[in-house]
């Protein structure tokens, strides 16, 4: 966590008492926090808790019960990238790994019947930043698990280069192919992508990040530094089930 630089300018998404749910009824209500540039958010804690629930929301894909989502610092709401949880029909996709990751410039393309060339500049170079230039080729139900994740990865950034947003994006895969992902989202974050990442692993979280967003029955957001001595940490920790406090 040494040298990681908080956000210190204006917030790129701030989000005032924000209720969310479905069909007028809420899973969580008065919820707060911004998100500033280069921040690494994780949003955590227990299964049903409304965390993807609430990433829908902040992306628009559902509405808001009540409350406010603002976006600022220049950020376009069509500049945000998204990798959602796969479905198994979209894991058996028949497409190549290189239509994949160019359909996400159809945001920036303003509904252009064609790929310019920068979108295929943007689109390889991508591919070579998720290292799967290799699989361009290949047809995506192919690939492992871990393959289809670094092509969405970069499918989501031809959309963006300023923020990211994450549903469970190591759900299912194995340790090892675990561990390469998380270093190479740590990585974007380095280069300035702001990341917003719901997950269930809190190791991870308390590596990676720099701000925790605890959703549960008290909602907790703050530095992973003070996550780390708060309550909602303990509660989670004892609920869990013997995980050690480190």
């Amino acid at each position: 966590m040494a040298g990681r630089k908080q956000s210190e300018h204006m917030a790129l998404m701030t989000v005032r008492n924000l209720s969310v749910g479905y069909d007028s009824n809420p899973i969580k209500e008065n919820i707060n926090f911004s998100i500033g540039q280069g921040d690494y958010l994780c949003i955590v804690g227990e299964n049903g808790s409304g965390k993807s629930t609430l990433m829908k929301t902040l992306l628009r894909l559902q509405k808001p019960l009540s409350g406010e989502i603002m976006v600022g610092d220049g950020l376009q709401e069509n500049e945000i990238g998204y990798l959602p949880q796969q479905t198994d029909v979209q894991r058996d996709f028949p497409a190549s790994v290189r239509e994949i990751v160019l359909s996400g410039c159809q945001g920036r393309s303003k509904n252009r019947p064609f790929y310019s060339r920068a979108d295929k500049q943007m689109a390889a170079k991508n591919m070579e930043r998720m290292e799967i230039a290799d699989l361009a080729g290949r047809c995506y139900r192919e690939l492992s698990g871990g393959q289809q994740q670094r092509v969405l990865l970069a499918r989501a950034l031809c959309a963006t280069e300023k923020m990211l947003f994450l549903d469970e994006p190591v759900a299912g895969l194995d340790p090892k192919v675990t561990a390469s992902l998380y270093e190479l989202i740590a990585r974007l974050n380095q280069e300035g992508i702001t990341i917003v990442m719901v997950s269930h692993d809190i190791d991870a979280a308390l590596e990676y990040a720099t701000h925790i967003l605890h959703v549960g029955k008290h909602i907790f957001f703050g530095t992973t530094e003070e996550y780390l001595d708060s309550e909602n940490r303990k509660l989670f920790l004892t609920q869990e089930g013997g995980m050690q406090d480190a």
